[in-house]
């Protein structure tokens, strides 16, 4: 554990992980698993150094390992070991094995649950193709089989079985189908007998890639023409029949289209897409990941604060130059908001950040017209109804010109402020406590090696420990303090990456106890919510 997390546990008097970055991830709404209108590219990885042209993808059922088709290098399949779980970017080759004696033209591959036997379709046998593998999961030990000829369709392009092998179901990309097998022994395909199958040429014509949820009740299709992926509902689970059309994933990452394989984490949390054009590459989506959309209210939001009991959250932005209000029925959980009000700060333009005391009788507003940061009077704490200009500001011109947010601390008595055209924290003292017309300067201190354009800022609550975000790497970049509130001993600890949830990250506020963090950004116009466990 390091010495911020140390200073962290015992500020905050929760477990160690508190305020520790090395254990924050997105959170996961659970209600939104395999939601396609709900996926966020998290990671794009590249295998072009050992793939030329990508054509599916599978996993080992707990993420350890990932396995690619490659239509031409060697018309082989491809097996990565991956260090953190279902973590392509963690991703490493370890071997190959050549398919080409029994089909030159590999478009698809499913594993048998237990790893003991993979089968492949392609397009220059028309067919099934099944390997028995003497170890589970190592495709060295693999040995051909057994085939099976699929005359429903010239170009087989995916497949996927029912989880107890007794049914198979095979794409085509001629016919843009869906076909569905019997199989009376299960996992045997020379059992298999062929029994329907269902169109999905209403949304693409060239069907590229398949994946079936393990209960049945989902399907999603990859697709070139459109370079999406489609998801569909069955209304009978493992009946292609019942199948209809919900709703489209467009595939838009630069060099990121003609997605040929779709795969899903087995709780629905995260999509994986190979794509081949230009590059072999696989793209990591999260799915469900808690967030909420202010776009309805502010187009460009800046700044995020939140009350002390977490019932409300304020957004400040550039769009409307007013601070928005949302209640939230469950304390610190975004998806609990609801829209409530706004507040105009006219005459001041331009709002970039917003901060309050915490017993919520005074409100701070940053902004870029004047290079200021505005003090509002509340006669009711967090009720921005009753709030006043106070007739007190500071002015960063000097240190700042493109200002962004303030965090204020160790009882009002510190003011820091971040902002894009220093790309450092300054520091300044508060003679008064939350008075900021008594404001002097006292130091700076330059991110610029981790962050090039710095726009949000908190601390932790006894002032060891400083959170930087920032447009220019998309990172919350964590210090720690040796001397608390004196940034000029700040080291940096840790950066988390957040380029996958939302480039642009202009505001960031941590819940007071350090477990949870959120961050608002201009390019999804919406907040995301990160858990540290």
């Amino acid at each position: 554990m390091n010495q911020l997390s140390k200073f962290a546990s015992c500020a905050a008097g929760n477990s160690h992980r508190s305020w520790d970055l090395d254990y924050a991830a997105p959170e996961f709404n659970e209600s939104n698993a395999w939601d396609l209108g709900e996926a966020y590219i998290h990671v794009e990885r590249s295998l072009s150094s050992n793939i030329e042209q990508l054509t599916d993808i599978f996993f080992k059922p707990d993420g350890t390992k990932m396995y690619v088709l490659d239509q031409y290098l060697g018309d082989d399949i491809n097996e990565y070991d991956l260090s953190t779980a279902w973590d392509t970017s963690t991703s490493s080759y370890l071997q190959r094995k050549s398919l080409g004696t029994e089909e030159s033209l590999p478009n698809g591959v499913f594993f048998k649950p237990d790893g003991t036997k993979f089968f492949i379709t392609g397009s220059s046998g028309d067919d099934v193709n099944e390997y028995d593998l003497t170890t589970a999961w190592d495709i060295s030990t693999a040995s051909y089989s057994q085939n099976f000829s699929v005359p429903q369709d010239t170009a087989p392009s995916s497949l996927s079985f029912k989880t107890d092998g007794t049914k198979m179901f095979v794409l085509g990309s001629t016919n843009d189908n869906v076909n569905e097998y019997n199989l009376s022994t299960a996992w045997d395909i020379s059992t298999a007998s062929y029994s329907q199958n269902t169109s999905v040429s209403s949304q693409d014509t060239v069907a590229e890639g398949l994946f079936i949820r393990s209960d049945g009740t989902k399907m999603y299709i990859a697709g070139s023409t459109n370079d999406s992926v489609y998801e569909y509902d069955l209304s009978t689970a493992w009946d292609v029949s019942t199948s209809s059309y919900s709703q489209t994933l467009a595939i838009t990452p630069a060099n990121s289209d003609n997605p040929k394989g779709v795969f899903f984490k087995p709780d629905g949390s995260k999509l994986f897409v190979a794509t081949s054009s230009n590059f072999a590459k696989v793209n990591e989506y999260l799915v469900g990941q808690k967030r909420f959309d202010v776009s309805s209210q502010e187009v460009t939001p800046n700044g995020i604060s939140f009350s002390s009991n977490g019932k409300k959250m304020f957004i400040v932005g550039s769009d409307g130059d007013d601070v928005n209000v949302y209640n939230l029925s469950t304390a610190f959980e975004i998806t609990s908001a609801s829209y409530s009000q706004s507040f105009s700060l006219s005459p001041v333009s331009i709002p970039t950040g917003i901060f309050f005391k915490p017993d919520g009788t005074k409100m701070y507003i940053t902004n870029n017209s004047d290079d200021r940061v505005w003090q509002y009077e509340l006669s009711t704490a967090y009720d921005i109804s009753t709030a006043s200009y106070s007739s007190k500001y500071f002015d960063f011109t000097f240190w700042e010109s493109t200002p962004y947010n303030i965090y204020i601390g160790s009882y009002g008595t510190k003011l820091y402020l971040v902002g894009t055209s220093g790309d450092d924290v300054n520091e300044f003292d508060l003679s008064t406590a939350w008075d900021i017309s008594t404001a002097s300067f006292v130091q700076n201190f330059s991110v610029s090696s981790k962050e090039s354009s710095p726009t949000g800022i908190s601390f932790v609550p006894d002032g060891t420990g400083m959170y930087i975000t920032g447009t220019g790497s998309d990172d919350v970049n964590e210090y720690y303090l040796s001397t608390a509130w004196d940034i000029s001993t700040a080291t940096h600890v840790k950066t988390f990456n957040i380029n996958s949830q939302g480039s642009a990250p202009t505001g960031l506020f941590f819940k007071p106890d350090g477990t949870r963090f959120f961050v608002v950004g201009n390019n999804s116009d919406s907040v995301t919510q990160y858990v540290i466990r």
